[in-house]
């Protein structure tokens, strides 16, 4: 049986490989090592990266962030490495392969953050890794590039309060994804919150006093953006220099000293 293509998807990847190509690095370099970030990794954090594609420069721009792409750390959740294969630890949504797992290589030379989640139960924590690697395969999904790509005609001068609502991007179906979007999903399915919605309620009493209600809302997935992870009051920023002993009295610096100014005639 053909196999048969539509124009709109076969212009969609296209268009996809275009904007995943990689631009003149205006990226902030690593500020630490492969070794250090990976002696610092727990299964369960999440893995932010300043990516340096033209994809990437449109979500910074949308979510006026460092930060263009997330990634689940899964550790051994799919078990050893085979014989002379890298072990591939971190679960993310590739604009071009889709859903996948990778190793952490794959973002060594690049800008990134930890985000950890806190009070997670083992069980808990392999729920969340199943997840999102019961997804691998899924495709990304493809009207978000349509959506982003017209940032790349015009940079429009959009308000600041309009930004969030222009990254509820995607078609919904369930076998499409975007790498913010299924993280979310991820930690909504173990009922662990990112940035819920607070919604405060002062009911009246008897003797006049008022009391607070916090009422936690989770918001549709379809609304985070990779910085949500870094701003959530509840995931914890990991910093691998810190985490890994720190002294800053150990530092070496240089003691050259700037030469004498010229003469003045």
């Amino acid at each position: 049986m053909a196999i048969t293509y539509s124009p709109l998807r076969f212009l969609g990847r296209r268009l996809a490989q275009f904007l995943a190509k990689p631009r003149d690095s205006q990226a902030h370099l690593p500020t630490s090592s492969p070794a250090r970030i990976a002696s610092v990794l727990r299964k369960g954090d999440v893995v932010l990266v300043e990516g340096t594609s033209r994809f990437a420069s449109a979500i910074k721009y949308l979510t006026q962030s460092t930060w263009s792409h997330g990634a689940l750390y899964i550790g051994d959740h799919l078990g050893p490495p085979k014989d002379g294969e890298e072990p591939r630890l971190l679960c993310d949504v590739d604009i071009n392969d889709g859903v996948r797992v990778i190793p952490l290589s794959e973002f060594s030379n690049l800008h990134t953050r930890i985000c950890r989640p806190v009070g997670l139960s083992d069980k808990e924590i392999d729920a969340l890794c199943e997840f999102m690697v019961s997804r691998v395969g899924f495709s990304y999904d493809l009207k978000n590039v349509f959506d982003l790509a017209r940032y790349f005609i015009r940079m429009p001068p959009v308000p600041g309060s309009m930004k969030r609502k222009m990254i509820q991007f995607g078609s919904g179906e369930p076998t499409r994804a975007i790498c913010s979007t299924l993280l979310a999903q991820a930690f909504e399915s173990i009922h662990y919150p990112i940035l819920p919605e607070i919604e405060l309620i002062e009911p009246g009493t008897p003797g006049g006093k008022q009391a607070r209600a916090e009422i936690l809302h989770i918001r549709h997935y379809s609304l985070y953006a990779p910085r949500d992870f870094d701003t959530s009051p509840f995931f914890r920023i990991v910093k691998p220099r810190l985490e890994l002993g720190f002294d800053f009295r150990s530092l070496v610096w240089s003691n050259d000293e700037m030469p004498d100014d010229p003469p003045r005639e």
